[in-house]
């Protein structure tokens, strides 16, 4: 057994006879009677009490401590008396992700976990305590893909936990906890009759922005961040090299998303659109921080740029640019006096990227070469969200088998059948 067990009530003295002697302490009858007591493997003192009464439970404890001792899964039992919101607050502040991603990690955990589970101490969290959390967000927040990003995030927290000795497993892995499922959706791309509409709602200094998104299939930061150099009009390309983004409060400039550097097409007819802009709004020099606010100051030649020559804040274009122009398609309704405009979850300026490879599958345009064009991960990842917008081949497939079977079963010419 680890350690030894204190009797709290009574203490051992030298009687008269110069004998030893039990007798009573001043605590007799108050509190806790057992205190087990061991020296843990990092040399430190651990403890824990027991009432009267309970003296053989203190030594299951402790032969408990020693046994995983001895196996090499020793756990320190005030570990994980540390609460939620503390741990969350010291592994959030240890991430070594992108900063945009510890970011909209920091967000979910902040706003839909540490309400619900912040006091809690970590080693008390149960799955019980998960699946009441869980009901809660479901009102929370409606979508589903939204809510399995915040569980994720959650659960990599308490992964966490386990590598550092702060509880013994995570409780997200418990059968009964049920990750949310996220919702699968179908990309329905828009119609031309949009896409012109709704340029022809913004103003003139960004209505090229819709040239950009639905003529070259850019992000919305890979828009903001279009330099003039990044045009090749004469081999007919558009170099995607950086986008703005927003990072901490600062906008920065930044790789595309995920590093990839790439080369997409462009069209003639959206480099004339694209000319044209910038002989009405010529391009600025506008210098901002590399990666991070106090990252090396870099300077590029932006073809959009704010009325004052500064880089275009998403959520400035997105209030008095994007939405504007939605309410003139008729996309969302008009905005009502002292209110905001509706919300547009899926008519975000993300929609010209996705009607820019509906064109492209249209046109015949493979899944391999699309992937590039849009920067995505792999082509796999590419077919999974458009495999419903590429041409059907079944007109295809009848005509093969027909020009094979018609040698067995010969066309009925309208004559013969008449």
């Amino acid at each position: 057994m680890a350690g030894h067990i204190q009797d709290r009530w009574y203490k051992t003295e030298v009687g008269p006879d110069g004998k030893p002697r039990r007798v009573k302490t001043d605590r007799y009858g108050k509190g806790l009677r057992y205190r087990a007591r061991y020296v843990g493997p990092d040399g430190t003192e651990q403890s824990q009490s027991f009432p009267d009464r309970q003296k053989t439970k203190a030594e299951k404890w402790l032969n408990r401590i020693q046994a995983d001792m001895d196996t090499g899964q020793y756990f320190d039992p005030k570990a994980g008396q540390i609460t939620f919101r503390e741990y969350a607050e010291k592994w959030l502040s240890g991430l070594t992700t992108e900063l945009g991603s510890q970011e909209v990690v920091r967000r979910r955990i902040r706003l839909h976990a540490v309400p619900y589970l912040g006091v809690r101490p970590m080693g008390a969290v149960r799955p019980e305590h998960l699946r009441a959390w869980l009901n809660e967000l479901q009102s929370a927040v409606p979508n589903g893909t939204y809510r399995r990003a915040i569980y994720d995030s959650v659960s990599s927290l308490f992964n966490a936990a386990v590598d550092d000795g702060v509880i013994r497993a995570n409780p997200c892995h418990a059968q009964s906890v049920k990750a949310p499922v996220p919702e699968s959706r179908l990309i329905i791309p828009w119609t031309e009759e949009r896409v012109v509409s709704v340029r022809a709602g913004m103003i003139d200094r960004y209505a090229a922005t819709v040239d950009a998104g639905g003529g070259c299939g850019l992000r919305q930061g890979e828009i903001f961040g279009l330099a003039e150099d990044n045009l090749d009009f004469d081999t007919g390309w558009v170099h995607v090299r950086q986008q703005v983004k927003r990072v901490g409060g600062v906008l920065v400039f930044a790789p595309p998303k995920r590093g990839k550097l790439r080369d997409a097409p462009l069209s003639p007819v959206v480099g004339m659109g694209l000319r044209s802009h910038m002989e009405q709004f010529p391009p600025v020099p506008v210098t901002l921080p590399w990666k991070t606010p106090d990252g090396p100051l870099v300077t590029f030649r932006l073809v959009f740029t704010s009325p004052v020559g500064n880089a275009i804040w998403r959520s400035y274009f997105d209030d008095y640019v994007w939405k504007p122009a939605l309410a003139h398609a008729g996309v969302i309704p008009p905005k009502e006096p002292g209110k905001r405009y509706a919300a547009a979850p899926d008519d975000g300026m993300h929609a010209l990227r996705h009607f820019y490879a509906s064109v492209v599958l249209e046109a015949g345009g493979s899944i391999k070469a699309l992937s590039t064009y849009l920067g995505h991960s792999d082509p796999g990842f590419t077919l999974r969200i458009y495999t419903h917008l590429m041409p059907s081949s079944e007109e295809k497939a009848r005509g093969a088998v027909s020009a094979v079977f018609q040698r067995i079963h010969p066309p009925v010419t309208l004559a013969a059948a008449a």
